[in-house]
């Protein structure tokens, strides 16, 4: 269950580092302005929200 969590922790954090860089609120970076990773920040954050959703389930449910 911490395995799971600490995934869907860091895919969360990782895709908000995207969508920042992809709507260019974050510079210096190649990602920088490119809407395309911002679009694939929100996946990742979508699924490091059901990663946590299922990590927190109880077993057997």
């Amino acid at each position: 269950m911490w395995l799971r969590t600490v995934i869907g922790i860091l895919c969360c954090i990782v895709g908000v580092v995207w969508i920042a860089q992809g709507t260019n609120m974050v510079h210096g970076s190649g990602m920088s302005g490119h809407g395309g990773w911002a679009w694939l920040g929100v996946v990742l954050v979508a699924i490091g929200v059901a990663i946590l959703v299922r990590a927190r389930r109880p077993r057997g449910v």
